[in-house]
C-alpha cells in the first residue's frame, strides 16, 4: 500500500496527500486529527508517518509526538460530540442501527474496544467508538489516557520500523506473506492487548462498583 500510495504520488499532480506530505509534522497533526473524526482517512496517519519517518527529515518521535497529539484532539472532539448529543449523535452519523450497535458494544467492552480500534493498525470504525465512549458517559481521564498512550504504542512502532528498515518496511507491505512469521507474532501482540483492555476494564468497573 504504501509503495502503491508512492507510485501514485509520482505519476499524478497535487493531491491532498501530497499536500499533507508537505506539511511535514504540521501535516501530520492536521491528518490524524481528521483520522479521529467522523471524516474517514483509510489509514492515512500510518501511511504518512511511515513515508515520513522513513525519509529522516526530523527525527522520528517528532513525528509519532505530531500524530499523537492530532489523534487525541479529535477524539476528544468526537467525544465531546457524541457526549453532548448522546445516541442522537450516533444515529444522525451512522444510522439507527449501526448507531444502536456500536453504542451497545461499547457498553458491553469499554476500554477493551479503545485498546483495540487504537492500537492495532487495521481498519476499524474509530469514531464510532470514540462517539459512543462520549454518547455512554465513558470517563474523560480514562478515556484520554488509553488513547494517547495506545497511539504512542501505534505510531512509535510504525515510526521506528520504517526509519530503521525504509525499504525492507515497504517490501514486508508488497509480500506480507513472505513474512508469515512476523505477521503471527504481531497478531499474538494485538490479541494481548485487546485482552489485556478488557481485563482493565472489567477491574476499573468492580472497583467502581464498590
Amino acid at each position: 500500500m504504501l509503495n502503491l500510495l508512492l507510485q501514485n504520488k509520482s505519476r499524478r499532480g497535487p493531491s491532498v496527500t501530497r499536500t499533507f506530505h508537505h506539511l511535514g509534522a504540521l501535516g501530520l497533526f492536521i491528518l490524524a486529527f481528521l483520522d479521529s473524526t467522523p471524516l474517514p482517512t483509510f489509514g492515512g496517519p500510518d501511511i504518512l508517518l511511515a513515508i515520513l519517518a522513513g525519509a529522516h527529515r526530523e527525527p522520528w518521535y517528532e513525528y509519532v509526538a505530531a500524530a499523537t497529539a492530532g489523534s487525541v484532539i479529535g477524539a476528544y472532539v468526537t467525544y465531546r460530540l457524541g457526549r453532548g448529543a448522546g445516541s442522537a449523535y450516533l444515529r444522525s452519523k451512522f444510522g439507527h442501527g449501526r448507531g444502536a450497535a456500536f453504542l451497545k458494544f461499547f457498553q458491553k467492552w469499554g476500554t477493551g474496544s479503545l485498546v483495540a480500534s487504537t492500537a492495532i493498525p487495521f481498519p476499524f470504525p474509530t469514531s464510532m467508538i470514540f462517539a459512543a465512549a462520549g454518547a455512554s458517559g465513558y470517563p474523560l481521564g480514562r478515556y484520554i489516557s488509553v488513547i494517547t498512550v495506545c497511539r504512542i504504542v501505534r505510531y512509535s512502532s510504525v515510526a521506528i520500523i520504517a526509519d530503521l528498515y525504509g525499504r525492507h518496511f515497504i517490501r514486508v507491505i508488497r509480500h506480507p506473506l513472505q513474512y508469515w512469521g512476523w505477521f503471527a507474532l504481531f497478531a499474538a501482540v494485538v490479541i494481548g492487548l485487546v485482552a489485556g483492555g478488557i481485563l482493565i476494564n472489567r477491574k476499573l468497573d468492580t472497583a467502581t462498583a464498590a
